[in-house]
């Protein structure tokens, strides 16, 4: 998962799509970058949150009124420095960089195809693959470039290029990842959510629909469709609706904090539990479903514990250990609150496991009398491999136990989860979602070599 964000024929163009990197630092942690255009390419890019990898000095030679954007949160490739977006290539005197937002699926046959063909990769990103194709394509119409590279793409992506003064934007026919188009001063510009638009007060013109190519040339855009490799519907991910995506975002035509409250309020109508002193959250990501969840049993909503916003998101961190730390310094229970008191914990996800048992040990140490815990999205049992960092099965918890197991493993009084046939009903247009991390069912052809690391080796590390 990463954000992505393009300004196109603005004065203030670089400095734009820092702040929309600001809204969208919740999709990536490790590193952020910024690539402009004024007639030469310039670009910073660096490991760290947006303020620490693009500081004010840095930013004085982003110059030109085309910039793209992107911070990271690494499914393909380590976490090293030729692995930070955008990615920038030069050809035939053309600059092309890229910022990229998903996970391709046929990236080991492409790089085998291209590498037989000559081309030498720096990186073990499968972004760079997409580079590669375009340079090694005839160019004279954009539309047909773009439209000819992208079909040979299979799986997730969110695609924003700048190519020399002009902006392309692109989602792939099945709609996976986010992205939508705004308007500033007259201007165009693109991003992952619509909370960018916001922060830098754009207005939002629409969402990139599925399979659709963006041209931007100054204040003039034309647009241009890939065609669907299979018929059928949509492959929207519904864990950005249940986790990743910001609440105050509009995504796949919903809000997605009106949508974690239904989530919670078809929790309730599930699995209630209506003798509990209070319901509460464990922020931020379960705040809304929690909501839904009292609202509905008309239950005591409360602030059971109270997060540390100094410390990064648990989830998206690269390693395990750092998950388990930031765990540990990132939540404080509040004992006044829960002590002696039967409660409700609403989540909204279980993953590995280990962050939910941090965290209920922590509730337990100031003395509630039970814990229920309540999973605003059912069991996830298969790994993603369109763009979010669980790609194994011997990660999940749920693929290796069973809901008993779970409970007993995490140390609550009872844990049940919304049923699959529960969330979609909550959503929009239902049929247009993957549910492959609950099912199984993988809409697009999943690769041979599942490793986030297969392309690791193959290049010459920085």
């Amino acid at each position: 998962m990463c954000g992505i964000i393009g300004v196109a024929n603005h004065e203030d163009a670089a400095k734009i799509a820092f702040l929309g990197l600001y809204a969208l630092q919740h999709r990536g942690e490790e590193a952020a970058g910024i690539a402009s255009y004024d007639g030469n390419i310039h670009i910073v890019k660096n490991p760290g949150l947006v303020a620490d990898a693009l500081d004010e000095k840095s930013m004085e030679g982003l110059k030109g009124k085309v910039a793209i954007g992107h911070c990271r949160y690494s499914t393909t490739g380590s976490s090293n420095y030729k692995n930070i977006q955008p990615f920038l290539v030069t050809h035939k005197n053309r600059p092309i960089a890229v910022a990229h937002n998903g996970n391709l699926t046929n990236t080991e046959t492409l790089y085998a195809k291209l590498e037989e063909e000559g081309s030498i990769f720096q990186t073990s990103m499968d972004t760079e693959v997409i580079v590669h194709l375009l340079v090694k394509t005839k160019n004279g119409d954009m539309q047909a470039w773009f439209r000819n590279v992208l079909s040979q793409l299979q799986g997730a992506y969110s695609l924003i290029f700048l190519v020399g003064d002009t902006l392309v934007g692109a989602r792939d026919p099945n709609g996976f990842r986010p992205l939508c188009l705004g308007k500033l001063d007259g201007t165009y510009v693109l991003a992952s959510e619509s909370c960018a638009l916001d922060l830098i007060k754009a207005k939002f013109v629409r969402e990139i629909e599925p399979g659709e190519i963006i041209i931007i040339r100054g204040n003039n855009m034309e647009s241009c469709y890939l065609p669907r490799k299979a018929k059928g519907n949509c492959s929207h991910c519904i864990f950005e609706n249940v986790y990743f995506a910001r609440p105050d975002s509009n995504i796949f035509g919903d809000n997605v904090y009106e949508v974690r409250k239904r989530l919670g309020r078809q929790l309730a109508k599930e699995h209630p539990f209506r003798d509990a002193d209070l319901v509460m959250a464990i922020p931020d990501s379960g705040n809304y479903a929690a909501i839904g969840y009292a609202q509905e049993l008309n239950l005591p909503l409360e602030i059971g514990m109270i997060r540390n916003h100094y410390i990064g998101r648990t989830f998206i961190q690269p390693s395990q250990f750092m998950r388990d730390f930031r765990v540990r310094v990132k939540l404080n229970p509040i004992r006044d609150v829960i002590k002696g008191k039967k409660i409700v914990v609403v989540e909204d996800s279980i993953v590995r496991g280990t962050t939910s048992r941090n965290r209920i040990e922590a509730l337990r140490e100031v003395g509630p009398k039970e814990i229920h815990m309540r999973i605003s999205c059912p069991p996830i049992k298969s790994p993603c491999f369109y763009g979010i960092d669980f790609p194994s099965k011997g990660e999940l918890i749920a693929s290796n136990k069973s809901i008993k197991e779970i409970s007993k493993f995490i140390n609550v009084d009872s844990l049940e989860y919304l049923s699959l046939e529960g969330m979609l009903s909550v959503m929009k247009d239902s049929k247009d979602f993957c549910h492959a991390c609950f099912t199984g069912k993988y809409p697009v052809e999943i690769p041979k070599n599942t490793s986030k690391y297969l392309l690791e080796g193959k290049i010459v590390k920085k």
